[in-house]
């Protein structure tokens, strides 16, 4: 077997259509397999990838276990030379998935790649190269320095703004939507951390993988489509909890003996202000929405 493909779904049928669909319309020269892992959805999901998809290998939770959990069962399923997470929202393109296993077999010193990830208006999405997250790029960050100066080494190392999207490029770190792992590097670091329940481990993954010497590669020659929720609608308050319940684990985890006690501190705080001001945020929208 080349290649295991785990997906992941949640309440998400028609986009996981789009995306199992997209896979078997592709021009796959190699031995592979999918493995859908639902997360005990309320729709009427799993009837009809059954129907649709047989030849998907479905597994079905019995509660909703977050997407690392998921996946970690996924991928102890997995018999491919190679895993790759694929989100359900996710649209790939034909020749993909030969071209990044090509990559990987005549770069045997990458232990993770990841192609281009497109926005369905054609635009970056941008965590698919980033650094990995510091006090101080994470700062230029949310003071939105980045996006003023994009093409400064040090405001814009958040996100790897100053690197050309269409050159090849050695990173610290890929998105969880589309990551190609060999199997031999989940061997040497271990499955996915289950502490994150479903933001921040792929960034705690890529971590641990550069840290016993493997490099991790965006290889732009091909690509996908990722399909991400509006920013206009009300997120599940969850969501946001988790998203920065996130930056605290991979702080903690990594950087607690990194950084002296005010920085830590600082972050912390820093993390916590931002948690309350997005929750009320969220909360005022739903509130003029319904007062609509």
């Amino acid at each position: 077997m080349d290649l295991s493909i785990i997906i992941v779904n949640y309440n998400t049928k028609e986009l996981t259509l789009q995306t199992l669909r997209s896979i078997y319309a592709g021009n796959n020269k190699f031995l592979y397999e999918v493995i859908l892992v639902d997360n005990a959805s309320k729709d009427d999901s799993v009837e009809v990838f059954k129907k649709e998809f047989p030849q998907v290998k479905l597994i079905e939770n019995n509660q909703n276990l977050g997407f690392s959990k998921a996946n970690n069962i996924g991928i102890k399923m997995a018999g491919g030379r190679y895993i790759l997470l694929l989100n359900s929202d996710t649209l790939v393109i034909e020749d993909t998935l030969e071209i990044m296993i090509k990559f990987m077999d005549t770069h045997l010193d990458v232990g993770a790649a990841g192609c281009k990830v497109e926005l369905p208006d054609g635009s970056l999405d941008k965590a698919c190269k980033r650094s990995f997250p510091t006090p101080q790029n994470a700062l230029y960050h949310a003071l939105k320095l980045d996006h003023i100066f994009p093409h400064h080494k040090k405001f814009g190392e958040y996100n790897l703004t100053f690197l050309d999207e269409n050159q090849t490029h050695e990173v610290d770190c890929l998105v969880g939507a589309f990551m190609l792992i060999r199997r031999e590097v989940i061997e040497q670091v271990g499955l996915l951390d289950e502490d994150f329940f479903m933001y921040g481990e792929d960034i705690d993954w890529c971590y641990r993988i550069k840290q016993v010497g493997w490099k991790i590669v965006y290889y732009p020659k091909t690509k996908i489509i990722h399909y991400k929720g509006g920013s206009s609608k009300k997120k599940n308050p969850k969501l946001i909890y988790e998203f920065y319940r996130a930056m605290y684990l991979f702080y903690h985890k990594h950087y607690r003996y990194k950084y002296p006690w005010s920085v830590k501190c600082i972050t912390y705080t820093g993390i916590g202000v931002m948690l309350a001001i997005k929750l009320l945020f969220n909360w005022f929208k739903g509130f003029r929405r319904h007062e609509k």
